[in-house]
Order: C-alpha cells, then sequence, then structure tokens
C-alpha cells in the first residue's frame, strides 16, 4: 500500500505526516520526506520558476532519480509506504509551467514518467489551502522577510498547480484521489490526516 500527501507549500503536509509518524500504530511503515530533503546543498535544488521547456525537463528528470531510490528502498521494505509529495507534484509543476509559459511539456514529462521506476500512489490525499493563508503561514515562520518574491505562492502558479488535482480532465498518476480542506490550525488538519491516512491503511 503506498498514501501519497499533496498539496500547496506551507499547506502543513510535512507536520501532519510528523505526526503521524509518531503513532504505535504506523511505527512499521515507510515514510519518504519530500523530494528537496534528499539535496545535501540548497543550491543543488532545481529552481522552482524555470524559464524553458529544456530547464523544465532537466528539472524533472533530477527529481526522477530521486523517485528511483524511493523505488528502490520501498521494494526493499515491502509493506505500507507514505510519500510526502508523490510524482504527481512534478507533473503538476509542469503542468502549471505549460499554463503559464506554454512550455508544453507535460505530454512528453507523463511518458517519460511511464517508463521510468516510480512510486504511484493507491491513494492520495491533497491538502487544500487558501492562497492568502499560505501567505500568512510563511510570513508568521518568517521565511517572506528572507526571500519576498516566492514562485510556489505566485498566484498564477498557485491556481494551475491546484488545477492539475481538482479541475483538469487528465487524471493524476496516483489510483485514486481524495481532497480535503488544510485551512485549519496544524493540530486540525494533521487530525484529518491520521484519521484518513490510517483508515486507508487499514488501521483500526
Amino acid at each position: 500500500m503506498i498514501l501519497g500527501l499533496e498539496g500547496p507549500s506551507y499547506g502543513g503536509k510535512t507536520s501532519a505526516l510528523g505526526q503521524l509518524r509518531r503513532l504505535p500504530a504506523m511505527q512499521e511503515a515507510m515514510f519518504f520526506s519530500c523530494y528537496v530533503k534528499s539535496f545535501a546543498r540548497h543550491e543543488d535544488i532545481p529552481t522552482p520558476s524555470t524559464r524553458s521547456a529544456e530547464e523544465q525537463v532537466k528539472a524533472f528528470m533530477t527529481f526522477m532519480e530521486i523517485e528511483g531510490n524511493r523505488v528502490d528502498a520501498a521494494r526493499r521494505h515491502g509493506g505500507l509506504v507514505v510519500l510526502d509529495r508523490t510524482v504527481d507534484t512534478l507533473l503538476a509543476h509542469a503542468h502549471a509551467m505549460d499554463e503559464i509559459y506554454g512550455f508544453d511539456v507535460l505530454p512528453e514529462l507523463t511518458r517519460r514518467a511511464e517508463e521510468m521506476p516510480h512510486l504511484r500512489p493507491d491513494r492520495t490525499l491533497y491538502l487544500d489551502v487558501t492562497p492568502e493563508l499560505l501567505h500568512l503561514r510563511r510570513k508568521a515562520a518568517g521565511h517572506h522577510e528572507v526571500e519576498p518574491e516566492y514562485f510556489l505562492h505566485d498566484p498564477a502558479f498557485l491556481t494551475h498547480f491546484r488545477d492539475y488535482f481538482c479541475h483538469t480532465a487528465r487524471r493524476p498518476a496516483t489510483a485514486e484521489l481524495a481532497i480535503a480542506s488544510g485551512d485549519g490550525d496544524r493540530q486540525e488538519t494533521a487530525a484529518v490526516v491520521q484519521a484518513l491516512f490510517t483508515y486507508w491503511a487499514g488501521v483500526r
């Protein structure tokens, strides 16, 4: 069983999974952190604001190398796997860049993903959070002063990223998608994730 958690940056995913990880019933599960946590140096992380189709493809392939490592580890584990972001994040990002800049790379990247090893979630939860709340959370974390221009909260990017999961005719890679509000506080969001993930995992 592979479960994924998706949503915008500062949507509460990592905090919720941190609490889920501590549940006794989830001790046997293998948890994977967000892709960017796999980079030893921040400067090696591909920029989210790619400026060409070629750069977007290159970023995708970099993240798919990490996805390949996830696949190997999950195969060795053989049990419940929980993902903080999935291959659908990479495709949703590409969809947003296609819509904003006209890159038109999503069909190619979808084909590449199908041909490459990746973890296709059995079920994914998308945390839907309003842009205004995302901005407030980032500001409360003290990150707005350090990086005022944050591309992942650009209104156009947020709209198209969300549309990939919520509105587009193209089906995400996950076999089943659920959408829940993440507008509550940290504890409320964690409770939603915990309830659904333990249900999906068959934990009572």
